[in-house]
């Protein structure tokens, strides 16, 4: 069993990628929509509900966690890992994979404010930045406005217009997708960036990484595969998911 969590709808993008990649095995996910946008909230509360739904997961049998929240990977995953001794993956903004494919030598990075601070995303840049310069964009407002299922609303596409707008204006030609929200509204951003900016998102690489992992130990599952989902506010999150999964 592979235990996958976010703040709330955003990891579905990576855990659709992880039902492509790995379609054998268990896969159970939480949402945690009850505490969610974990975006500006305090790094101990956010280690806290970490620590919360990974227990829980690992005490039903995980063998494996993700943490397809980038919020949650920064503040949490050192701890997490100190915590379980078992594989964790986490999901980072992909400032390499943006540098390797801008032009311009300027790459955007969308992200929540807990996502952009900190010592773990200032090295993150300064490892993978070489000679290109990296713009932080933090977005609030977005992930609750795409929990709230307005995903290409008005009001939705006015806060992405603001957010992408100055990015291009300085030259970034790559846009990287540091949140897992924000894949559900790619659309939205392609149409702001324009023609030519490339979108990163590090979802599908999340899912390879789980597999070499599973297959280096020799724990890939022999099937059946499943999905499980919940949501720690009660939500239904099935229609959104197979919207995805598709």
């Amino acid at each position: 069993m592979i235990g996958v969590f976010d703040s709330g709808i955003g990891g579905l993008t990576v855990l659709a990628d992880l039902e492509r990649e790995l379609p054998d095995e268990r896969l159970v996910y939480v949402g945690d929509r009850a505490h969610c946008p974990y975006g500006g909230r305090p790094a101990e509360e956010i280690v806290a509900r970490t620590f919360a739904i990974a227990d829980e997961l690992v005490a039903e049998g995980a063998t494996m966690l993700v943490v397809a929240c980038n919020t949650a990977t920064i503040a949490a995953i050192a701890p997490l890992r100190e915590r379980h001794a078992l594989p964790v993956v986490g999901i980072e903004p992909a400032v390499k994979p943006a540098v390797a494919r801008s032009r311009s030598r300027v790459v955007g990075v969308l992200a929540t404010e807990g996502a952009l601070g900190g010592a773990k995303f200032n090295g993150l840049v300064a490892e993978h930045r070489g000679d290109a310069e990296v713009l932080r964009q933090p977005c609030p407002g977005l992930v609750d406005r795409i929990e709230s299922g307005d995903l290409d609303g008005p009001q939705t596409r006015a806060l992405v217009e603001r957010f992408v707008g100055p990015l291009i204006a300085a030259g970034a030609d790559t846009l990287v997708l540091g949140c897992t929200h924000y894949p559900l509204v790619r659309d939205l951003i392609a149409e702001a960036a324009g023609p030519g900016v490339t979108l990163v998102d590090p979802g599908a690489a999340i899912a390879k990484r789980a597999r070499a992992l599973l297959a280096d130990a020799g724990a890939l599952a022999p099937g059946p595969g499943s999905v499980e989902l919940r949501a720690t506010d009660g939500s239904d999150l099935w229609p959104l998911y197979r919207l995805l999964s598709r």
